[in-house]
């Protein structure tokens, strides 16, 4: 009998360098849904949101990043894909959860949110969660504090994002370019699946109905 298996086509931090998306999903293979975690554009326009989107036939999930500015909340609800910002939405038997933008940084960026209003957002959208048999998929721009977040020797991370971490049975996140990887915290596998301007994406394979199984994350990359 076949695993009931949804199969996850992740990428983040485009830039609005969409240049290797078709032969990322060419080694992708069969897909199911795809997740966008932030930095869509490099600093805008908004509208370039929409050449990425033109580029699949799944349904899109995406949430901006702190180098999108927030009005392009906007062209994504506006567009095929599904906002996922401070949302849920139910697909199958997952439930995604989703955040973008990400907390201050030094560079000042267009879209930068305070812990304390990560905190008001988790808190609600883990709200929604109680009680839920689903399993649970998190889609961030932000990684979470200590996990997939070291720059230059420092953790740069979420604090408020760790409140996800063993709750959630998949985080993906992306914003440290330098932090590709895949990390296990408690039933929480978190992937950033790097940079998408440079080639990289991941693949995940998520059972979506047994909670106990493994999640199988591959990270692929488009050699030019």
């Amino acid at each position: 009998m076949e695993t009931p298996e949804m199969r996850l086509f992740a990428i983040a931090d485009p830039h609005g360098n969409y240049s290797r998306i078709e032969e990322l999903l060419d080694i992708a293979g069969d897909i199911d849904v795809v997740l966008i975690a932030g930095d869509i554009t490099n600093f805008g326009p908004d509208e370039k949101a929409l050449e990425l989107f033109s580029l699949f036939d799944q349904p899109i999930l995406a949430v901006p990043g702190n180098c999108d500015h927030d009005s392009i909340i906007k062209v994504i609800e506006d567009s095929r894909a599904i906002n996922l910002h401070n949302r849920s939405f139910v697909m199958d038997d997952v439930l995604f959860l989703g955040l973008g933008g990400s907390n201050p940084t030094p560079f000042c960026t267009p879209f930068e949110i305070q812990e304390c209003e990560y905190e008001e957002n988790i808190s609600m959208l883990l709200g929604r969660s109680t009680g839920n048999e689903k399993r649970i998929v998190t889609l961030t721009h932000a990684p979470p504090f200590g996990v997939l977040d070291e720059v230059g020797g420092m953790h740069v991370g979420c604090r408020a994002l760790n409140m996800f971490l063993d709750r959630a049975d998949l985080m993906v996140c992306g914003h440290i370019h330098e932090a590709r990887g895949i990390k296990k915290y408690g039933k929480t596998t978190i992937v950033n699946p790097g940079m998408a301007a440079l080639g990289f994406a991941a693949v995940i394979g998520l059972d979506t109905e047994n909670k106990e199984h493994n999640i199988n994350v591959k990270l692929i990359e488009a050699i030019r």
